[in-house]
């Protein structure tokens, strides 16, 4: 999995091209709850579910589907003053789940684990893509303090977190010399 940091950073990126407003702490620590939340499927390796079930670690939860599921839940508790299929709840609906989707297109952008299951429940194969530059982070906090964590963060840095800032940096000068709100 890559870190919680570039899920984080990449969410925030996410967030910059078309943000409400109003409450916009709300919408970017919401995006970046759902770009974080896919991973609360490390829990099944405590009840000693396989790797490679359904809802075991990368399956279910970093799905496609899921993030659908995931965005239309996270409009309809916080956001409940956008009516119903409005514009308004469908933009807001799908930065939560690009969001989310991020989550499993980092991951399937290590190099290490099994891949992600971008299809369940429909379709169980777990898919890397083709390109892997990123070091597959530990799932314990006590190893990524330390050599790993270290080789993790210098590959996010070069594959998530500089183009990240780019991206952030290109919108926030788009909005401030095309007088774009």
């Amino acid at each position: 999995m890559a870190s919680i940091f570039s899920h984080a950073i990449a969410a925030a990126a996410l967030g910059t091209v078309r943000y409400p407003k109003k409450e916009v702490y709300k919408y970017f620590a919401l995006g970046i709850f759902c770009a974080s939340f896919p991973d609360i499927d490390i829990i099944m390796f405590k009840l000693d579910v396989p790797y490679e079930h359904p809802f075991g670690h990368r399956g279910f939860f970093h799905s496609i589907f899921f993030c659908y599921l995931q965005g239309l839940f996270i409009v309809r508790i916080f956001y409940h003053e956008h009516k119903f299929m409005s514009f308004q709840a469908l933009i807001t609906g799908f930065y939560f789940f690009c969001c989310g989707v991020s989550h499993g297109i980092l991951d399937a952008m290590t190099n290490g684990g099994k891949g992600v299951a971008f299809f369940a429940p429909f379709d169980n194969t777990r898919y890397f893509l083709p390109w892997r530059p990123i070091e597959v982070s530990p799932v314990d906090v006590e190893s990524f303090f330390g050599e790993w964590g270290m080789r993790v963060l210098h590959s996010e840095l070069y594959y998530v977190m500089i183009p990240s800032f780019l991206l952030m940096l290109g919108m926030f000068a788009i909005r401030k010399f095309s007088k774009v709100d």
